[in-house]
């Protein structure tokens, strides 16, 4: 019963609009399949129900509030660090704390935002698809880096960055967007990375091996202005 509970709960989450093209291919590949023989159909079959499962874009209960970032991706931190600005944000040479998401292929691959404000530089950057794991990926893969500036005046960088396998990064912000804290804003299909950059008079509350779910975690706060008691919280 709990494993047809668990297969319930997973086919039954909402699957994210880009994700519904492979979905369409792969049952129609399972229906051919079929066609050759059962055990290959069965083949076709497990392979819909991953995509099925990739794509999913579940709801979150997402925390409303001043003075914490949000983690932009499920999966674990990969890095924690201090750096500046990705260059293609043309910003000065303030340092940021920078943590790394690693998304494998099982984790949620629907990106949040990490804090509401406006979207000030938003760019695309072409690049390799080397290991996302790896460090060197924020400056030579695939990705689209963003900086975001909080009704406080504060900044805050965030990124996509393809993987190994992920080709293609899809991102729905524009510079000029008006955001909301842990709002949807992009996916990246089959493996990747987020990195968010973070002002250093914000307190870490994660580090390297600690897991993240996109919309939930608290990765930092501003001993300053994070309340607890006035957080609300939203299903989005």
């Amino acid at each position: 019963m709990h494993l047809l509970k668990t297969i319930k709960d997973v086919l039954l989450v909402p699957t994210h609009p880009k994700g519904k093209p492979f979905i369409a291919a792969a049952f129609v590949l399972a229906a051919l399949l079929f066609l050759l023989s059962q055990y290959a159909g069965l083949l076709g079959v497990i392979i819909l129900l991953f995509c099925i499962y990739f794509f999913r874009n579940p709801d979150r209960i997402v925390p409303q509030g001043k003075g914490f970032v949000l983690a932009s991706g499920d999966g674990v931190i990969s890095h924690v660090s201090t750096s500046i600005l990705p260059k293609e944000l043309g910003e000065d040479e303030t340092e940021y704390h920078k943590i790394s998401i690693f998304l494998n292929v099982f984790n949620v691959h629907v990106n949040r935002l990490p804090a509401s404000g406006e979207i000030i530089k938003h760019v695309y950057v072409p690049g390799k698809f080397i290991n996302a794991s790896l460090d060197k990926a924020s400056e030579f893969n695939e990705r689209t880096v963003s900086l975001l500036k909080t009704p406080d005046g504060e900044k805050i960088g965030f990124a996509q960055i393809a993987g190994l396998v992920a080709r293609r990064i899809i991102c729905e912000i524009k510079q000029g967007d008006i955001t909301n804290q842990g709002e949807r804003y992009g996916i990246i299909r089959f493996g990747s990375r987020c990195d968010i950059y973070i002002p250093l008079n914000y307190d870490l509350t994660v580090d390297v091996g600690s897991a993240s779910v996109g919309g939930e975690t608290i990765l930092a706060i501003d001993p300053k202005t994070y309340k607890p008691k006035s957080i609300n919280w939203k299903k989005i």
